[in-house]
């Protein structure tokens, strides 16, 4: 009998995530902020409940997505948050991108009730959320990860498990730093391009038939040329996760200066620019409309 799972967070992420455990024909209960975000889902199947604690008194295993660490916080800690409900047997998994400093306060948290729990951050984008291919980075709970791979395997294709609490979301800080690269290059790429006046649509298809191939290029460059800067994630949020990914360095001694610069150019675009809402691919914002 496959366990029930509660799901909270039904963003651009999360939803389409519900959806593919609808199709495998999990039970699911949502809870998000803004109700009318689950009224798809409730379509397909889902089921409603009003707060956090209320998703964790229907569900075995509960995930979580959100926006930022502080809305962990909310979700777990808060008057109707899960661990005023939660019960041994049952899993919390955070799958949001966090602080491996958070995640082993939840972990500690929940061993104290006799709870499993996973951080499990994930990659992929809105893309990889809706064709459930996402790469899912688990740190935690061995057995609880041995229980709940299933789950994860109808939301992602590339699932691996990381070791101990807060494990999970080291590794989706060193995928930032990785991806940080990328989008710098893949925008300049651009930017340097148009500037020498360039069949953009022919370079793209060239570089990225080249060592220069990478998923930023194939996912993002399409849709910059067709004026498209939906988030599949959000630039205040990759602002975020490159702020989490700095302070995790410095605690290690380290000194990561191309993804200090990315994060200045994200700041302006959120910040200055006032673009946090746009996806990622608005970086090129802040050079694309000056060239000629």
């Amino acid at each position: 009998m496959q366990p029930t799972i509660g799901f909270i967070g039904t963003g651009v992420m999360g939803s389409s995530m519900v959806k593919n455990l609808l199709k495998a024909d999990y039970a699911v209960t949502v809870y998000n902020r803004t109700k009318h975000k689950t009224d798809a889902l409730v379509a397909l199947g889902a089921k409603w409940a009003d707060s956090p604690a209320a998703v964790a008194q229907q569900s075995d295993v509960i995930l979580s997505i959100v926006g930022y660490p502080q809305d962990v916080e909310a979700i777990y800690y808060g008057e109707q948050g899960l661990f005023s409900v939660v019960q041994p047997g049952q899993i919390l998994v955070d799958m949001t991108t966090s602080t491996p400093t958070l995640a082993q306060k939840i972990a500690a948290s929940a061993a104290e009730k006799g709870i499993q729990t996973l951080d499990a951050p994930v990659s992929g984008g809105d893309i990889g959320a809706q064709k459930g291919t996402l790469t899912i980075m688990v740190g935690g709970d061995r057995a609880a990860y041995d229980q709940v791979l299933p789950i994860f395997e109808a939301m992602g294709q590339s699932v691996h498990y990381f070791g101990a609490a807060g494990s999970g979301q080291h590794t989706k800080m060193a995928n930032q730093i990785m991806i940080a690269g990328t989008m710098t290059g893949m925008t300049e790429m651009l930017v340097y391009a148009k500037a020498a006046g360039l069949d953009l649509e022919a370079v793209l298809k060239t570089v990225n038939g080249g060592s220069a191939q990478n998923w930023s290029l194939a996912n993002y460059g399409p849709r910059i040329l067709a004026n498209d800067y939906t988030p599949g994630f959000f630039a205040k949020h990759f602002l975020k996760d490159l702020k989490i990914a700095l302070t995790e360095s410095e605690k290690m001694g380290l000194t990561l200066p191309a993804t200090h610069q990315a994060k200045k150019l994200y700041a302006r675009l959120v910040n200055e620019e006032q673009l946090g809402d746009d996806g990622t691919q608005a970086l090129i914002k802040l050079w694309w409309t000056s060239v000629k």
